[in-house]
């Protein structure tokens, strides 16, 4: 009788253990640790993409006040913040969102999209959104189709076989964009939304400022989202959203955001401030 009575008792501490750590996992506060700042000499970069197949950064750079002026650029940066070419392509107007499938580089540049041969570090085509104003972020499918957000019309259009055609309409200030292969999700005016195939909505979380930019993903579950007035958030499915850093103070932007998930480093552009930042995500 003693004797199973003291199994019992082990077996109980032993569950509560088990317990209290998985517990505690699950309830772990996702932080960011800063890495590096790139010199501030990048003239107002909007997004910025981490490339596995080359391990560099693509930075668009829109260079001043966002116009149809032929001011913007990419930028080649290495993960460690340094500059490889500020001017890698030239001639763009107010670039914004990038995606890359292949050997292209797709640029959300205003009313269409700039497909740059990235082997000849050239433009190689580029596709017209109709009745697009202002065109903001790119994501891509495994297939490779193409979307990309228009910010004024409160659109997504996606592109197939250099087609573009209409996705989704009535976001509200939809930016951020990203397609995986359950699920495609947006951020819209402070919000995270997510579609299924049928493009049914469902909000996954809201509250977070009105200007929501960039948007990665950590996990199924957990996302990490930056508002352009420059709040960065941690977000997830079920509806928690906390503030990770909070730039409001010192007037910096957080804009578009690129991630290395191996890494597991977050990349921000700060706009106006003319730098990237870099940030350990633990």
């Amino acid at each position: 009788m003693f004797i199973q009575s003291k199994n019992r008792m082990k077996y109980f501490v032993y569950s509560c253990l088990l317990l209290a750590l998985f517990t505690a996992k699950a309830h772990a506060q996702i932080k960011l640790s800063k890495q590096w700042t790139t010199d501030s000499i990048l003239q107002v970069p909007e997004s910025v993409l981490y490339s596995k197949a080359d391990n560099i950064l693509y930075v668009s750079i829109i260079g001043g006040n966002p116009a149809v002026n032929g001011k913007g650029a990419i930028a080649k940066l290495t993960q460690e913040g340094q500059i490889i070419d500020s001017n890698w392509i030239t001639g763009l107007n107010a670039p914004k969102g990038l995606g890359r499938y292949g050997n292209l580089l797709y640029v959300a540049d205003v009313t269409e999209v700039v497909v740059i041969d990235i082997a000849k570090g050239a433009i190689a085509y580029k596709i017209p959104i109709d009745s697009a104003v202002f065109l903001n972020d790119i994501t891509i499918d495994i297939q490779g189709a193409v979307y990309v957000s228009d910010s004024r019309r409160n659109t997504v259009h996606v592109i197939r076989r250099k087609q573009a055609s209409l996705y989704l309409s009535n976001l509200n200030n939809v930016n951020g964009l990203l397609a995986t292969p359950e699920t495609f999700y947006a951020v819209s005016a402070g919000r995270l939304l997510a579609f299924d195939e049928a493009k049914k909505m469902t909000v996954l979380a809201s509250g977070m400022e009105k200007s929501t930019d960039g948007l990665v993903q950590l996990s199924e579950e957990e996302f990490i989202v930056s508002a352009w007035i420059g709040v960065i958030y941690y977000v997830k499915k079920d509806g928690t959203v906390r503030t990770l850093e909070d730039f409001r103070s010192t007037q910096t932007n957080t804009a578009d955001l690129g991630y290395n998930p191996k890494t597991k480093t977050l990349f921000v552009p700060t706009f106006y401030k003319k730098s990237v930042m870099s940030y350990k995500v633990y």
